[in-house]
């Protein structure tokens, strides 16, 4: 990635996590750059109208005009249009988390996240990167997707890391699950990343590109949800399912 486009989204995700007006010296310092390179972005920044300083000293933050953009940008976004009714609908029938990423090669970018009233819930921030292929139902859900000889060159590359007790490590132990999610039409990580959370994922294809929707959810709530999970799930990816 371009350095100057990398530093000007640190700069934004800076004033997101500090929730404050910063000053040339605090970013330069909180991002660990130059004084004279975070005196370059903030001009221009200032310049487009992104940021606007308080009075003399007393600190940048951004304006309104990042939040316009983005709900523009949001409001026309062609896959979220086409299945955000179905995803809603989707989190209110099931009531747990419903996430929505896109595979691109090997790996997949979370496009939409949905919560549900409870409090107790699992959390994934859109944009983020699904954090294993072989341990979460939406890394299986696309490893499922590969043709044979792609996921015998990819499990010849990987390392199958532990990251709970329940992770599969085996890769024979991997492609039989694989299988029987394939046979099933979904995906089920059984507290295999996180302790005490259970995932099961689905697919669906769209203007020739490939999607998952994932069901998230304490262990102790989804267990006795999964049978009605799955059918919801596997039925809502087959309405979406088009070439």
């Amino acid at each position: 990635m371009s350095k100057i486009v990398a530093r000007t989204l640190d700069f934004l995700e800076l004033f997101a996590e500090h929730k404050r007006p910063l000053s040339n010296t605090e970013i330069a310092r909180l991002l660990g750059i130059p004084y004279s390179s975070c005196h370059d972005v903030l001009h221009a920044l200032e310049q487009r109208g992104y940021l606007y300083e308080l009075t003399a000293r007393g600190g940048f933050y951004p304006t309104l005009r990042v939040y316009e953009i983005a709900k523009a940008i949001a409001a026309n976004d062609p896959v979220v249009l086409r299945t955000a009714d179905r995803l809603h609908a989707l989190r209110d029938a099931i009531d747990e988390s419903v996430l929505l990423s896109k595979i691109d090669r090997l790996q997949a970018t979370y496009l939409l996240s949905l919560e549900p009233r409870h409090p107790l819930r699992f959390l994934a921030r859109v944009g983020d990167k699904v954090r294993s292929l072989h341990a979460t139902s939406a890394g299986k859900a696309l490893l499922g997707g590969l043709s044979p000889e792609e996921l015998e060159a990819h499990l010849k590359s990987s390392t199958l890391r532990a990251f709970t007790p329940r992770s599969i490590v085996s890769k024979p132990a991997l492609r039989r699950d694989l299988a029987a999610g394939r046979e099933r039409g979904w995906y089920l990580n059984d507290e295999e990343s996180l302790a005490g959370v259970t995932t099961i994922s689905s697919r669906f294809r769209w203007a020739l590109a490939s999607y998952v929707v994932t069901i998230a959810g304490p262990s102790s709530r989804m267990n006795a949800k999964l049978e009605n999970a799955s059918q919801l799930l596997t039925d809502m990816c087959r309405s979406l399912d088009s070439p």
